[in-house]
């Protein structure tokens, strides 16, 4: 047996997963060599940021089992594959806690009006300026997953109230301080009502292009849109057209339609919106508990277990199950 990793693991984490399949040979590709070392895979762990000829693994017939580093799909889940017999499973919500605590970081430092104070600071002007609160806010998270579930509950002693849609509003879990889960068709009431709407769905088909003109359009002038989901959930043109026509009161984004965010997109130059490098789900543990995870997944895969996480290659995420 084949393991390929291409996610930045060290010795002792290619030690670690030997010592669960002492018997497969495990091959570090990073992104230099995964698309070679791919083809010669049964199971593969990461996420690969470079191309990888998919259809040709696929025809190849060798894979068994994709282990993605990430909870976002899309690097991998390409129609081939999603038409194979390939078992795939994500990394969903093992990095919730990293991306409730960032975005807690972005709604707050645009609400304190963080980045004008810097800018001052370094003009050295101790000036005040407008602030706003999260305390008293309706917050909207669009997606409940392990991600939205989290937030909810980091933001819970805020004293707010909290709305929330998702796919499947009936299976998943719903935190105490979360009033409602909305179906997805009820996207428009959510939007209607929120002044802080928090994005933390996946990026798939469906979702591809969701927030747009005409979203923008309902909501609130006032109302500030959070994205630490997937950049291309939103239009980013309409969104800059929103925030300039001042539609929208701002915007703190952690993912952008394109990564890196050209130079000249006018994002850069809105004094309303705050914009961090996709380091959401960034931790100095995250390879560490990336490697403890798939260890235990691979340890079922080999006694034929259930996998946690297990894809549903359509939809492109876990799809919960009432308890």
């Amino acid at each position: 047996m084949r393991i390929v990793l291409c996610y930045p693991v060290g010795p002792k984490h290619v030690e670690q997963i030997g010592a669960v399949a002492p018997e497969a040979e495990v091959i570090d590709a990073g992104q230099e060599h995964i698309a070679d070392e791919i083809l010669r895979a049964d199971i593969f762990c990461g996420h690969a940021k470079v191309p990888v000829p998919w259809d040709d693994v696929v025809a190849k017939g060798r894979l068994r089992w994709i282990q993605s580093s990430a909870a976002g799909m899309d690097h991998c889940l390409v129609p081939s594959v999603i038409d194979s017999p390939i078992l795939v499973t994500s990394a969903s919500g093992i990095f919730a806690d990293q991306v409730a605590e960032h975005t807690l970081a972005l709604l707050t430092g645009w609400l304190r009006n963080l980045p004008t104070f810097f800018m001052a600071a370094q003009r050295k002007e101790f000036i005040r300026r407008p602030t706003r609160d999260l305390h008293g806010a309706t917050v909207g998270i669009v997606g409940m997953g392990g991600n939205g579930q989290r937030i909810a509950e980091i933001l819970a002693p805020f004293r707010l109230r909290m709305l929330a849609t998702d796919l499947f509003p009936d299976a998943v879990r719903r935190p105490p301080a979360v009033e409602q889960i909305w179906p997805a068709d009820q996207l428009g009431e959510l939007f209607k009502v929120c002044d802080v709407l928090i994005l933390c769905l996946p990026l798939n088909p469906d979702t591809h292009g969701l927030i747009n003109r005409e979203i923008f359009q309902q909501m609130k002038p006032d109302a500030v849109l959070v994205n630490v989901a997937r950049g291309p959930i939103v239009v980013e043109e309409d969104l800059i057209e929103a925030l300039e026509l001042q539609q929208l009161a701002g915007a703190a984004l952690d993912v952008t339609e394109i990564e890196p965010l050209p130079p000249t997109s006018r994002l850069w130059n809105l004094p309303n919106v705050l914009i961090t490098p996709h380091v959401g789900a960034q931790s100095e543990n995250r390879i560490d508990a990336t490697t403890r995870f798939f260890c235990e997944n691979l340890e079922h895969f080999l006694l034929k277990r259930s996998l946690r996480n297990v894809v549903d290659k359509q939809l492109g995420f876990p799809v919960p199950v009432n308890e």
